[in-house]
């Protein structure tokens, strides 16, 4: 089977997830697809921090413990049936690579409710922290990347290579035809970097599972997190801490 990672840029109740490969050197797009993670139904859920700016505290909490909730379990039906899909057609999911904001830690929820600018950047944490739960429930390996330093690691996965990387997914979208905008160009190449550097890893980090899959936890970098910071959400009953 072909190795493949998901590369994943996220917004306000959706994100854009990218498939790709690069076992034969030539960039390899094997998939492309819109995910809805808000609960439909729900006022609210696609922008849950703003709706929770008009409640009391512990309302607040608790609406955004049961948006968190269903947005998890949104997001691991479509990994799973992505990663399903690609088996079906002889890839092989390693892992996934989720493009991250700043990094910059948030206050506690009292506090990010009374600023609108804080109010945003919950609400980006809180859709990608999602994300990032649901691949590692389904037992994907996830590795976190800045987005603004993402074309940093384009130049030390790839090296002398680099330039052709990034030419080859420039000029992708005449071939796929849309969408190929800033959302699934960035997906990609941070699933690229993610093979690239699993790819590049000793043996001995490699945790293998399911016979295809392992976990890798790429070398220390200020702009790589293989776990993400609190989003200062209340923690759903029965999940991880």
């Amino acid at each position: 089977m072909k190795r493949a990672a998901i590369g994943v840029r996220m917004h306000s109740g959706w994100g854009a997830l990218v498939a790709v490969s690069n076992s034969t050197g030539t960039v390899e797009v094997i998939d492309r697809r819109r995910i809805a993670i808000a609960a439909p139904g729900t006022p609210g859920a696609n922008q849950p921090y703003h709706f929770a700016e008009n409640l009391d505290l512990p309302e607040a909490e608790k609406f955004l413990g049961d948006c968190f909730a269903a947005s998890e379990r949104l997001a691991s039906a479509a990994v799973r049936e992505l990663v399903g899909e690609l088996r079906g057609r002889h890839y092989c999911v390693v892992g996934s690579a989720i493009l991250l904001a700043s990094g910059r830690p948030l206050p506690p929820l009292s506090k990010i409710l009374t600023s609108h600018a804080l109010v945003h950047a919950a609400e980006g944490e809180f859709f990608r922290e999602a994300i990032w739960k649901a691949c590692e429930g389904l037992d994907l390996a996830v590795t976190g990347f800045r987005e603004r330093n993402l074309d940093e690691f384009v130049r030390t996965a790839f090296r002398e290579a680099a330039t052709r990387m990034w030419q080859q997914i420039s000029t992708l979208g005449r071939s796929l035809g849309p969408p190929w905008t800033k959302d699934q160009k960035t997906a990609a190449l941070a699933a690229l970097v993610f093979l690239a550097n699993k790819g590049h890893a000793r043996q001995s980090s490699l945790r293998q599972r399911s016979g295809c899959r392992g976990n890798f936890q790429p070398q220390s970098d200020p702009g790589i997190a293989s776990r993400k910071a609190s989003t200062n959400r209340p923690k759903p009953t029965g999940g991880r801490k």
